[in-house]
């Protein structure tokens, strides 16, 4: 622990030295006993205190008595030590050890193992022997970048301002870098937060990511901050004992500055945290010469509003304001929720308001980053509201028996039903790709206590943990057992079963208590088990709780402010988190209508306040809400869910064949239990919105504008390509549209000339329709770049749609105008190209896939993990280097990815550093690329282009000035790569320039090919598509070498796709070059390629082989070896570096690595990262030499007198003695 105070970044600053008790006592007080008497360190301030500490290094389920901390009481207790500290390693005391904390003399501090887990020191990397390292700084990211340069300019010529972030994006951090470079070395802040917890989260912070070493003194009041109040204080706020907090704490003027004063010597930036309930004592030591204060930061500051009433003292908590109270130089008010008063509330005679909109207060706006804007830049996840609206009889029907003996309400019941039908996600609708059971959620409650008496039943949280896992448990029994009723052959999914475990937190409980709650939350815990920890309002403002994945609101909210605080919780990213939710439950009482029930019913104001609260508080609350009045339910941001046991049938009802319930999908919840059984197979009913349903959607909402997820738009932009598609061949239906199908015709031959001959007239009207679509989001995305008006295709394409255009074909694409303003929102904050190829690349998953499915279906693209890519890059680099002793960034070094999909490879090596910034322009010539499918084209070509500009503009001061000019890139080809080398480009009236780049690329000589050919599983690019497609001259190449040489019957696999691209790749870079190729692997050990591996042997030089393994085709133990595939397939993958040297003395050195047994997907991109090349590979030794045997076998070599057998048949000899004299297929019906 001396190690700790040492290097702990508060304590190394604030202590002067921390010696041991013994040490101390040598060097201060050599006349004082030196035994053991509780004491085990002292520290020693640089203002002359001394404070004792203590070091309880205990189990984590010990329990801390009395007698424990004793005797280091008595020894403290001296006039020669003026603090003390325990730290422990439990957070577990006895009531009558914790009481004694209190009201001592000289104070106590405990730091326990909470504060000692979140220390800046790297425990992992611990040890007594080494020197202590701590965890790595945070950097600002680039929102925070904004909102640094927004205060400094803003607070240059004013004194004060407003800094608005959304919870989760960082302000406390901010804030910091913000005092760093307004105030800095030498200078003077304030910190000032609401609550004694906030004060030690924010100083933690702090002193662990500041640049420089900080001097950092806590400030707090025995006022309202450190007066326990009973546990049914129905208040709830965070309460904090001053013992409680992790720092020592002065509580009077004099300290303040006496502590100041010692540390004036040093240049450090002196930070002073304060609540703002001890805002007098700063107002005093300012009074005794503390002097102004550079910059106050008022944390929280929507708690610095509200009104003073002029008869009246004003509150701490406004005092902050006025210059003449608290001097300082500068303010920055910070919140994610500004509260402002209406006009009326200002005019109220004899009081003054305290509004955020008044500037002369608390400034102008500096900068301000909204809940939606920080989801649109993904620094949040965006929200869901879960209303979940409970029949009261359904409750008393399903929990009959619970009910029994026990004093449980049936509201409460049916909010804890209502409330795990949300966290289970059981019969929610899971389109958007969330279907996974919830973990963690926070409940908001009215009252703490089950005691509590009014007139009216209020929701207590001590309750609703008690009952939750019962009441859950029993409801699951009887939902199962209807639905087994119902199907016999019924079989719970995960959701049906989630285990739901519930605990109480208070204000009131004790910070080692409060703490051990968090934890439980925190904690992993078993599979398919979420917990629920309870509150009234604690836990909505200034608790680090763990990113949520929900926040269940059992009772209506009186402030707006709670409301969004706790769903920020939500909102906070955490791996693989897809969005929050916000629940919602609501009983629908017996024998009362829906309408009458929502205009008097104070059950459903909780849905009223909740959403007027997000409507105040987002500026996009629209993304809330989806065309609610159309289709009943807002199934992107907002559903309406009945838990009901009888719902209304439509009169005409479509019935759909059902194997077994899923538990998914369904629009309400209950309507499972209305299913008839008949026969063998379940009947589900498509029912019409319930009445509650529909009240209540009408009621939330009329119309609303929307924010959708790119996902929720697919299905729109689905429909609208079905429609322009529809509305083109209409058109070209019309015998009387001469001009339209005469350039339509001329369009198709090209397309036909460019690809290949089977493009048919559908798929050419669907690449207007993309086109049609698509056109206006790459003008989002490059606005600047001007893409589609330099892309050639795109050039080319929209010539044929003007024509069309005299028809009004645009007409419905206006739809997608909100779709399209959402896409350059995100783009525009987005500067670095890594950013925005992130932002394509979720365009095209989210979007393009779905948009277009059957497209997606039949050509779909497969991303190729970066480490692969980068492995092949730097190997082939490697190989020039070696053997060619060139490179990749050299002069006359042509470069192709024939397959290049959204051209990964290429900007890759662009991004590599292979290639020097100075080489580049020459170098963006000498790249090439082909792609078949019209959307990966576009985004290749944007990708690479995106990536080339970005790269030029860092180095244009070594460029000339026209450098950073739009450049398209030339090199890219919408062509059949086997296609286009079949024969001459014939027509080029329309699509001229591709014509003409294919025409250039095919005459150059080609030395490095690169790339992840398609292949018949998994990656099944257009070239899948036209397996039947002939290419004469490449199939010739293959019968004529890889099918002459083989031994096998069956030779149809040497023409998948993968093997002709090795094919054809082998005759591209003539005599020499290298190949780099991520493929299929059945080529290393399939019998049908052994004429193929013979070719290779013979043809090149040096054969570099890494086998990735993954093969799923297998069971067992066998499959397990096997391990992930680094693709979504179940074939095995390899990397082949393929070495064409024609000065090489030798052929055939083949060189092959497996990367493992048993490896996970993720482990096996970590090899290849660590490998880096097949140098990463030498430099273990990790190659092993292949000899090919008689038979070209690699792998498992064959025994040669195997042949000596008799054989099963012959089909040739006819004399030859065999077993069975017919020789036949068998029994085919040729129909596979």
């Amino acid at each position: 622990m001396q190690l700790y105070f040492q290097n702990e970044p508060f304590y190394s600053v604030y202590y002067k030295e921390v010696l041991t008790f013994k040490d101390w006592i040598e060097k201060y007080h050599p006349n004082l006993p030196s035994n053991d008497t509780g004491i085990d360190l002292v520290a020693v301030t640089h203002d002359g205190e001394n404070h004792a500490i203590q070091c309880k290094n205990y189990s984590q389920d010990h329990r801390i008595s009395k007698a424990d901390i004793d005797s280091f009481f008595t020894a403290s207790g001296k006039s020669y030590f003026q603090h003390r500290i325990i730290v422990v390693t439990t957070d577990h005391w006895t009531e009558n050890a914790y009481a004694s904390l209190s009201n001592q003399n000289p104070p106590v501090t405990v730091i326990n193992r909470s504060d000692l887990e979140h220390s800046a020191i790297d425990w992992e990397n611990f040890a007594f022997q080494k020197e202590i390292s701590l965890k790595p700084k945070k950097s600002l990211r680039e929102h925070q970048k904004n909102a640094l340069s927004a205060v400094r300019n803003g607070l240059k010529n004013a004194d004060r301002g407003k800094l608005i972030m959304a919870c989760g994006t960082g302000k406390t951090f901010t804030s910091l870098k913000i005092a760093e470079n307004i105030a800095g070395n030498g200078k003077k802040v304030l910190f000032l937060v609401p609550s004694l917890a906030l004060l030690s989260q924010s100083l933690t912070e702090w002193t662990q990511e500041s640049e420089y070493p900080l001097h950092c003194f806590a400030v707090c009041s025995d006022s309202d901050v450190g007066k326990k109040g009973k546990a049914k204080n129905e208040d709830d706020r965070v309460q904090q004992l001053n013992h409680e907090l992790q720092y020592p704490a002065t509580t009077n003027a004099k300290s303040l500055i006496k502590a100041l004063n010692a540390q004036s010597r040093d240049l450090a930036m002196a930070v002073v945290f304060s609540t703002y309930h001890s805002i007098d004592v700063i107002h005093q030591a300012q009074q005794q010469g503390l002097g102004e204060f550079d910059l106050i930061i008022c944390d929280e500051a929507h708690r610095t509003t509200g009104a003073s009433f002029d008869d009246k003292e004003e509150s701490a908590f406004v005092r902050v304001h006025n210059n003449d109270y608290i001097k300082a130089q500068k303010r920055l008010y910070m919140t994610a929720t500004p509260r402002i008063y209406t006009e009326d509330a200002k005019k109220t005679e004899g009081v003054t308001v305290y509004s955020m909109d008044d500037e002369t207060k608390f400034g102008q706006d500096l900068y301000t980053i909204s809940f939606s804007s920080a989801v649109k830049q993904n620094l949040l996840v965006d929200y869901k509201v879960l209303v979940l609206a409970v029949e009261e009889s359904h409750i008393h029907q399903r929990l009959e028996k619970l009910f029994e003996g026990t004093e449980i309400q049936v509201d409460d019941a049916a909010k804890i039903v209502g409330c795990w039908k949300a966290l289970s996600k059981y019969g929610i609708m899971d389109e958007l790709g969330d279907e996974e059971p919830m973990k963690r959620a926070v409940a908001f409650c009215q009252v703490i206590e089950k005691e509590y008496k009014g007139k009216t039943h209020k929701v207590s949280s001590k309750n609703i943990a008690e009952i939750f896992s019962n009441v859950v448990d029993a409801y699951q029994k009887q939902e199962i057992a209807a639905l087994e009723e119902q199907n016999p052959d019924f079989r719970p999914d995960n959701s049906l079963l989630l285990k739901c475990e519930a605990e109480h937190v208070d204000g009131g409980m004790n910070a080692s208590e409060k703490s051990a709650k968090i934890e439980w939350l925190k904690a992993e815990q078993q599979d398919n088990t979420c917990r629920i920890l309870s509150n009234v309002r604690c836990l909505s403002e200034g608790v680090d709780v763990p990113a949520l994945d929900a926040v269940l609101f059992l009772t209506p909210r009186s402030s707006q402010v709670d409301v969004v605080q706790s769903v920020g919780r939500v909102m906070r990213n955490a791996p693989g988190k897809k969005r929050g939710y916000v629940i919602l439950p609501v009983v629908i009482p017996a024998g009362i209508e829906p309408d009458k029930a929502l205009e008097k019913n104070e059950n459903y104001k909780v849905v009223w306040q909740v959403l007027n609260a997000l409507r105040a508080h987002d500026d996009r609350f629209d993304a809330m809400i989806n065309k609610m009045e159309f289709d009943g339910a807002a199934k992107d941001k907002i559903e309406v869910v009945s838990v009901v046991s009888q719902v209304l049938a439509k009169q005409k009802q479509k019935l759909t064949k059902v194997k077994k319930a899923s538990g998914k999908g369904e629009k309400t919840i209950g309507n499972r239990d209305n299913s008839s059984f008949n026969g063998e197979t379940q009947l589900e009913m498509e029912f019409e919105i319930g009445e509650i349903e529909r009240a209540l959607t009408a009621k939330i909402v009329k119309k609303c504008g929307n924010r959708t997820h790119w996902e929720d738009w697919a299905n729109d932009v689905a429909k609208i390509a079905n429609t322009h598609i529809e509305r083109i061949n209409t058109i070209l239906a019309n015998p009387q549209n001469t001009q339209e199908r005469s350039v339509f015709n001329a369009f198709l031959n090209e397309l036909r000339d460019d690809l290949n001959n089977a493009i048919t007239e559908n798929e050419a009207v669907e690449m207007l329709a993309q086109h049609l679509i698509t056109k206006p989001v790459f003008d989002a995305l490059f606005a600047n770049d001007n893409f589609t008006q330099h892309n050639p295709m795109s050039q080319a394409m929209q010539k044929v749609v003007d024509i069309f255009e005299q028809k009004n074909l645009a007409t419905e694409t206006k739809q997608l105008n909100d779709f399209y303003e959402s896409i350059q929102f995100r783009v525009k904050n987005i500067q670095s190209p890594e950013g925005k190829q992130k932002i394509i690349k979720e365009l095209y998953d989210s979007f393009f896939n779905k948009a277009f499915p059957k497209m997606a279906e039949r050509l779909g693209i497969v991303y190729t993990p970066v480490e692969v890519v980068d492995f092949i890059i730097r190997s082939v680099e490697d190989v020039l280097n070696n053997e060619f002793n060139a490179s990749l960034a050299d002069k006359g070094v042509q470069i192709i990815d024939p397959f290049t999909g959204t051209g990964t490879f290429i900007t890759r090596l662009l991004q590599s550093g292979i290639i020097p910034p100075e080489k580049l322009p020459l170098k963006y010539h000498e790249i090439h690329a082909n792609e078949i499918v019209l959307l990966a084209y576009y985004i290749a070509a944007i990708n690479i282009e995106s990536v080339y500009h970005a790269l030029l503009s860092e180095n244009v001061a070594n460029s000339n000035e026209n450098s950073t000019a739009y450049q398209p890139f030339e090199g890219i080809c919408l062509t059949d790569t086997f296609q286009m080398y079949e024969k001459e480009d014939l027509v080029d009236e329309i699509l001229q320039v591709n014509s003409d780049r294919r025409k250039r690329q095919k005459a150059l000589d080609i030395q490095v090919i690169i790339g992840n050919p398609p292949y018949s599983v998994g990656q099944t690019s257009a070239n899948d598509n036209n397996a039947n497609i002939a290419y004469p001259h490449l199939d010739e190449q293959i019968r004529s070498t890889y099918a002459e040489y083989s031994t096998s019957t069956n030779k149809n696999a040497l023409y998948d796709s993968y093997i002709r691209a090795i094919r054809w790749a082998s005759d591209r870079i003539g005599d020499n070059g290298v190949i780099g190729f991520i493929t299929n692997a059945g080529f290393i050990s399939s019998n049908t390629a052994d004429g193929l591996r013979k070719c290779l042997t013979e043809e090149f030089t040096h054969l570099y082989i890494f086998h990735m393994r993954g093969n799923s085709r297998t069971s067992g133990d066998r499959a397990r070896k096997e391990g992930g595939n680094i693709f979504d397939i179940r074939t095995p993958t390899a990397i082949s570096i393929l070495v064409k040297n024609s000065n090489a003395k030798q052929r055939g050195q083949i060189y092959f690595h497996d990367i493992g047994d048993y490896l996970k997907k993720e482990q096996k991109l970590e090899i290849i990262e660590d490998f880096q090349s097949i140098n990463g590979i030498s430099a273990q030794n990790g190659w092993t030499q292949i000899i090919p045997d008689q038979f070209n076998d690699w792998l498992n070599q064959r025994d040669p007198n195997f042949d000596n057998y008799l054989s099963m048949g012959d089909k040739k000899d006819k004399s030859a003695v065999v077993i069975f004299e017919n020789y036949s297929r068998g029994i085919a019906t040729a129909r596979d």
